[in-house]
């Protein structure tokens, strides 16, 4: 296997030109492409459009040069978008490409290897709950049967999957049946926690038996240390990512990751950029910043809103969520060592790390 890793800025939501340039040019081969990961410069909220335009626009692009329907390329490539580009962040997307002719190490070193798999469509009532969550654990299982990975191999799984959408909200209850709960928004923390709990038992880091639907997105000592979950109106499945260093690749990059302990800890980024390969003390130098392709985060506000003794507005703030708040915080401090500011960061860690800490991981090249 083979992966390649080709990081591309994006003018606004519907810019596919990057991909363009990169496809007619012979760069990138588009029957390859698995997955792509991006931000687009929505609210990141329940209404956010700009992540359904950004799949569309990739979709119908990609449809005519791959020539399928471009309901045939979402099934078969996984888009993942998160909105919400605050302070330095950059618009931008990842696209990830997947050779399976390739063979495997050169030089016995394990390289990046990359499973795409789906869940099911889910009905309403079960966003947020048990069935998301066993599914999501299926899909992960697949995903390392077809890696061929153990599980400390893993670095970063990627989830995109449903929240609850008014129109779902009224379907369940038209068929009496009740739903986490009513408020599209808050879904976005249920359904997070439900998939991060999914590959977190997946993985080994959780007994299942010690999860089960009253836990989820409340009791946050259950957690995995590598997923990183999101959730959309855009999608009525989950789209399953994991990443992981492979015996089997013979790509020329590898994958690291860390704990960010709050949403200023620098030490956390330098910590994920050497496990991914790069040699640094402090700030990496030119020639280190050069072999980053690509860094994903999430980001949360620290517990109580008090940050190393200081008291911060990100949780009292009634004027901008404590989402947006942590992204343009963990975004600052991120781009200030790679140097790039088309990062990837997410809000919001459900089950996604230790309470009020974070996940970080990085590919680097090799």
């Amino acid at each position: 296997m083979r992966v390649e890793v080709h990081r591309l800025s994006m003018a606004h939501p519907g810019d596919v030109s990057g991909l363009q340039e990169l496809v007619s040019t012979g760069q990138i081969e588009p029957t390859k492409i698995v997955a792509t990961i991006g931000k687009t410069e929505g609210n990141g909220g329940a209404n956010d459009f700009t992540r359904a335009l950004a799949t569309t626009s990739f979709a119908n692009y990609l449809a005519k040069v791959r020539d399928q329907t471009p309901e045939e390329v979402t099934e078969q490539i996984a888009f993942v978008w998160s909105g919400g580009c605050e302070g330095v962040l950059s618009p931008h997307v990842t696209v990830f490409t997947r050779d399976d002719g390739a063979p495997g190490s050169p030089d016995g070193q394990k390289r990046l290897a990359i499973s795409v798999q789906r869940t099911r469509d889910f009905l309403p009532e079960e966003v947020g709950r048990m069935a998301e969550v066993n599914e999501v654990a299926d899909a992960v299982r697949r995903a390392l049967d077809d890696l061929g990975s153990e599980t400390e191999d893993v670095h970063y799984v990627q989830v995109k999957g449903p929240l609850l959408t008014p129109s779902g909200i009224a379907d369940a209850r038209a068929r009496g049946v009740d739903v986490v709960t009513t408020d599209p928004n808050r879904s976005k923390a249920y359904a997070r926690g439900a998939t991060a709990l999914g590959v977190a038992i997946a993985l080994g880091e959780v007994s299942a038996d010690q999860v089960k639907d009253e836990i989820i997105a409340n009791d946050m000592t259950l957690y995995s240390n590598v997923a990183s979950t999101s959730a959309g109106g855009e999608l009525t499945s989950c789209e399953v990512i994991v990443f992981a260093n492979s015996l089997h690749a013979s790509s020329d990059y590898r994958i690291g990751h860390a704990t960010l302990q709050d949403p200023i800890d620098i030490d956390g980024v330098r910590s994920a950029l050497r496990n991914a390969g790069l040699q640094i003390e402090c700030d990496p130098k030119p020639a280190e910043k050069e072999r980053i392709a690509a860094v994903f985060a999430k980001a949360e506000a620290p517990l109580g809103g008090v940050l190393r003794g200081a008291r911060t507005t990100m949780l009292s703030d009634a004027d901008i969520n404590y989402e947006r708040h942590g992204r343009a915080a963990v975004g600052a401090v991120i781009a200030s060592q790679t140097g790039d500011p088309r990062i990837f960061v997410s809000g919001g860690t459900e089950h996604q790390s230790p309470p009020a800490q974070a996940p970080i991981s990085a590919i680097a090249r090799i």
